[in-house]
């Protein structure tokens, strides 16, 4: 359960950066991927969860 909760703190951190650094830069992708079909949308998010998960898979390989 723990590992939940600094994992969703751990997004949270990230994406607060993203806003507090950057929030005009993030329109413009929120404009870029509206512009996407569907299915590239689909794509784009299967290829984040794979990159999630190797992530995970690492760190845990390297004992984090």
């Amino acid at each position: 359960m723990i590992w939940i909760v600094l994992a969703l703190g751990l997004v949270a951190v990230a994406e607060g950066l993203v806003l507090a650094l950057a929030p005009s830069r993030v329109e413009q992708v929120l404009t870029m991927l509206a512009c996407l079909t569907v299915d590239t949308r689909r794509l784009v998010g299967m290829v984040s969860v794979a990159v999630g998960a190797t992530l995970i898979a690492l760190a845990r390989w390297i004992g984090f």
